[in-house]
């Protein structure tokens, strides 16, 4: 079955998105964080949106309405979250480490953590969608929700060579999801069988 076009984009975007997350985290492991990197990653994480939507859109028709909140609460948190790690990568990482300190003692700091909190409970509610719903391998369904969170709950810690194998670990996950996408339409698992209407 061919792709639309959306699974298409949905899936390069995937791909980019994995790559620009990896790539910097495996060479960081040998170089610690540098400017390149962290261009990088500041720039890829834009392609997260069009991603997550493929995603959604590949297993909506089986994920009810579960599915389509926790795609809800994932985008909103994932744009979010898109926007610190730009700020973060392209902005907070050529101040004067002065100037980041009193930037984050204010609310901005409170802004910061409210979007990553957000992203955190986003994703884990659309990996258990996908969890749900059976339309994606299981092995990356999980890897999606573990990875994710982790990576936002390390972001703010000192750079260690854990952050650097979550970053593949994030990669991984997001490839082969985006690869499903190939598979067209698939039978899912589970049908979103709660959300049937009585008749």
């Amino acid at each position: 079955m061919s792709l639309s076009w959306m699974s298409r984009f949905g899936m390069v975007c995937g791909v980019v998105l994995a790559l620009s997350v990896g790539l910097p985290g495996a060479v960081e492991a040998f170089t610690g964080e540098t400017a390149a990197t962290s261009i990088v990653l500041g720039l890829g994480i834009a392609f997260g949106p069009p991603a997550l939507t493929a995603f959604h859109l590949r297993q909506s028709s089986a994920s009810g309405r579960f599915g389509a909140i926790a795609y809800a609460v994932n985008m909103i948190g994932l744009s979010l979250f898109a926007g610190v790690v730009f700020a973060l990568n392209l902005v907070v990482f050529f101040l004067d480490p002065a100037v980041v300190k009193a930037l984050l003692a204010g609310p901005t700091r409170i802004a910061l953590l409210g979007g990553m909190v957000l992203f955190v409970v986003g994703t884990a509610l659309f990996s258990v969608s996908m969890l749900r719903t059976g339309v994606f391998p299981r092995v990356p369904a999980v890897g999606y929700g573990v990875t994710l969170v982790l990576l936002a709950l390390l972001a703010p810690l000192p750079d260690t060579p854990l952050n650097s194998v979550v970053h593949v670990l994030v990669a991984a996950s997001l490839i082969w999801l985006s690869l499903s996408l190939r598979q067209g339409e698939a039978s899912p698992r589970r049908a979103a069988v709660p959300y049937r209407t009585a008749g």
